[in-house]
Parts: C-alpha cells; sequence; structure tokens
C-alpha cells in the first residue's frame, strides 16, 4: 500500500481529554438547537404535506411568497430559495385532501405576476404516511446499531462493543446537531446517508479494533494505553488515504451534484469527517476507560 503518513508516534490517547471537550461541545450546541426547534426538522417525508418547488419568471422574493400563502392559511409554511435566483421550495402541512391544497397553493402563486411561474417539482405526503416513516426510520438506525453491539461482542469482546458504539451515537448525534444548527431538513436520502454513516464509522473502527487485538497478544508486557496507541499509528495511513478518497468523490457530490442531492452529500461529508475522528478519538479512549475501569473493580 502506499504510505503518505510515514514512522509516526503519535500519542493520540493523550489528546483524549481534549478532544472529548471537543466533541461535548460540538453536540451540547446541537442538542440545545434541536431543543430550541421542538425537534429535528423533518422534510415532507416525515412531516407529511405538500412540497412544491416554483419558479418564478420575473423577480419574486421569499416575503412576496409568504404574503400570498398567508392570505389562504398556510403563514406557517415553510419556504426557501431553492437553485436559481427566483426559486423557491414551499413545503405547508397537510390540512385539507391533497387535491385541494394542491389547487389552492396554485391559485396563490398564480396571483404573483399573474401566473407567471412554473411547478418544476410536486410533491404531497399524507400525515400518517410521514408518521409510520419517522417511526421505521428511528427502528432502523436503532436495530443497525443493536446488531453491531452484537457482531462486535461476538467477533471481540464486550467493551469494544460499548466503544463502537458510542462512537456510532457521538457520530449520528453531531450530523443530526449540524443539519439543525444550519436549519436543513432530514428526509429519506439523509436517512440514508446517515445508515451509511454508521456503516462506514464501524468499518473504520474495526480495523483499529482488529490491530489492537493482535498487538495485545504480542505485547502483553505494555500498557493497553501503548497497545492502542500503537494501533491507531499503525491503521492511521490505510484510515487517511481511504477518508481522503471517499471524501473526494463526496465533495464533488456536494459541489456540482445539485440542491436535490446536497443535504444527503452534506450528510456524507459531515459523517466521513466525524467518523474518521470518533475512531480514533472516541471508540479507542471509551476501551482504554473500560478496560482501566475493570482493572480498578478487580484491585480493589
Amino acid at each position: 500500500m502506499f504510505e503518505m503518513i510515514k514512522n509516526v508516534n503519535i500519542n493520540f490517547l493523550g489528546k483524549r481529554k481534549l478532544a472529548g471537550m471537543i466533541s461535548g461541545a460540538v453536540i451540547l450546541a446541537g442538542l440545545v438547537s434541536i431543543l430550541l426547534h421542538g425537534g429535528p426538522l423533518y422534510s415532507i417525508d416525515f412531516e407529511g404535506g405538500t412540497e412544491v418547488q416554483v419558479l418564478f419568471t420575473e423577480s419574486t422574493s421569499v416575503e412576496s411568497v409568504r404574503e400570498v400563502l398567508a392570505e389562504i392559511g398556510y403563514g406557517d409554511a415553510t419556504i426557501r430559495g431553492f437553485g436559481n435566483e427566483d426559486e423557491f421550495l414551499i413545503h405547508v402541512k397537510t390540512s385539507t385532501k391533497s387535491e385541494e391544497q394542491v389547487n389552492t397553493i396554485r391559485e396563490a402563486l398564480a396571483s404573483i405576476h399573474g401566473g407567471s411561474y412554473e411547478i418544476r417539482r410536486l410533491e404531497t405526503v399524507g400525515p400518517k404516511i410521514g408518521k409510520e416513516l419517522k417511526g421505521d426510520m428511528i427502528s432502523a438506525v436503532l436495530i443497525a446499531m443493536a446488531g453491531i453491539v452484537i457482531y462486535i461482542s461476538i467477533r471481540f469482546q464486550f467493551m469494544y462493543a460499548i466503544g463502537a458504539l458510542v462512537a456510532l451515537t457521538h457520530d449520528v448525534l453531531i450530523t443530526l446537531g449540524l443539519f439543525s444548527l444550519l436549519n436543513m431538513e432530514i428526509s429519506l436520502s439523509v436517512l440514508a446517508a446517515f445508515l451509511f454513516i454508521v456503516g462506514y464509522s464501524l468499518n473504520d473502527t474495526i480495523v483499529v479494533f482488529d490491530r489492537v487485538r493482535e498487538n495485545a497478544k504480542e505485547k502483553r508486557h505494555d500498557s493497553f494505553m501503548s497497545v492502542i496507541n500503537l494501533s491507531l499509528n499503525q491503521t492511521l495511513n490505510r484510515t487517511v488515504i481511504t477518508s481522503l478518497t471517499t471524501l473526494t468523490v463526496v465533495l464533488i457530490l456536494l459541489f456540482f451534484g445539485g440542491e436535490v442531492i446536497k443535504p444527503f452529500a452534506f450528510a456524507l461529508t459531515v459523517g466521513l469527517i466525524v467518523g474518521t475522528y470518533s475512531s480514533i478519538f472516541v471508540a479507542s479512549p471509551v476501551v482504554l476507560a473500560w478496560d482501566e475501569n475493570q482493572k480498578r473493580k478487580k484491585n480493589s
């Protein structure tokens, strides 16, 4: 394998307290934002309602669109710029039959500039379906994490499973928090990105744990902390090359993939960076702390 990083001897675990404070601050900021928003910002996939992507042929402001929607009882609609300068994405909650709602919105939009607009995308999801999808999303993530704990407990030890679980929770919370801080919605495509993050972060973590297990057998007289540090340094080259290669593709999607794919690509970008970070500064320190705690109990 090409070695981008050679002969490194970084004391990663020596920086675990600083890393813990940084992670804690970012997670706290995200959780505060989620609480202030009353929960994650879900897209139409989970909230239900009607979503309209509309392009006006003449210069139009968000205020103009909001004003006409307020006149028909949709003053709480979410309106944001999308793509072109006079293109908007409108999301209103379902309150009547979808067909009636769509016709009402069309008539309201037609009053702006005399109807000179183009509807580029129109989606309608019932509130019941949205609620079911939201429940399925949470179940999918929890089932995936439970399966991970069982798998790692069998392949390694329970303390490694705890380290991986904490790292995965850390990655999901940070990504979810950033979406809330940036007022970005959680959609089905973003859910797919979350599951990818879980898998990618787990793969990186298992590579490190596998090396830790091998080194622990060969260097039984060394401290567990030095064994983990050695393992992290030995796998650093592989981690950096793999992450940079994947990140290059994801960044291309983020900057050139268009507005529709942007949330998905953003989630992947954050997940790749945070997942690489957590395999070094979250999963490994948790395993070390667990091991030290077990030794203290035996000696007491």
